[in-house]
């Protein structure tokens, strides 16, 4: 690695935090949390994959305001006013630093392979967590499980506003991921990482309705490991079909 792009990589993660934590979007400890992790995938993995970690970031902040008051009124928002502690970005951070460490051992032989996994990992992040932000301003909400109405905001509640909003998550980050890793070209398996994203998304509810909601798993618990499946699926779908 040039001197250049190590200092890109700690100028990039060092700002990311700082700005967070300034406007109160990460509390202290998860500001140092997005730092560690911003740090191992810039260099552990590639500038590319932190920049697609850095715009989901700032997609998912953009969520969090959406309608923060009127959530803030109903206990649903996050922290005390929207703001991420470090098991938040923790629980978010494993499953793409995990294919970091991954590439940087298998090396470059599986970029596609891990570029693949590692965008799929930002989409599930990406559905689940603009499909929880919007999602719980539906007040047409059905458990994942039974499909019997439950009130927003119940673990393992889905709507039809937070699926839409699920599947143009996981695109933008497809295309964003797709476009600066891989460039203005087509291939089929654009489409994984969307799938993938939707897969993990599905999951989250369905231990947010079971294994979440009866205290066996915490939600950064759930969050961590649906992360890991949709995108560990998404390997598995592209060394099947490609």
């Amino acid at each position: 690695m040039e001197l250049y792009e190590l200092l890109v990589i700690i100028v990039l993660a060092g700002l990311l935090s700082i700005v967070a934590q300034y406007l109160d979007l990460l509390t202290y400890d998860g500001a140092i949390a997005s730092l560690g992790i911003g740090l191992i995938i810039g260099l552990f993995g590639t500038v590319e994959w932190l920049l697609i970690l850095i715009m989901f970031t700032g997609l998912g902040f953009a969520a969090t305001l959406v309608g923060l008051a009127k959530k803030r009124s109903k206990g649903l928002q996050e922290g005390k006013h929207g703001e991420r502690m470090y098991k938040n970005v923790v629980a978010v951070g494993v499953a793409p630093c995990i294919f970091a460490l991954l590439y940087f051992w298998l090396g470059d032989e599986y970029y596609t392979l891990m570029s693949i996994g590692y965008i799929s990992s930002i989409a599930v992040a990406a559905a689940d967590t603009i499909a929880s932000e919007v999602g719980v301003k539906d007040k047409k909400v059905w458990l994942i499980t039974t499909f019997k109405r439950v009130e927003p905001g119940v673990d393992g509640g889905v709507s039809v506003t937070g699926t839409s909003v699920a599947l143009m998550a996981a695109i933008m980050t497809t295309v964003i991921g797709w476009v600066l890793i891989f460039g203005f070209t087509f291939e089929w398996y654009f489409f994984i990482p969307v799938i993938a994203g939707m897969i993990g998304c599905f999951a989250d509810s369905v231990l947010g309705a079971t294994l979440e909601t009866k205290g066996h798993i915490s939600k950064y618990t759930n969050n961590a490991s649906t992360a890991l499946f949709g995108s560990f699926v998404a390997v598995l779908m592209y060394n099947h079909f490609f």
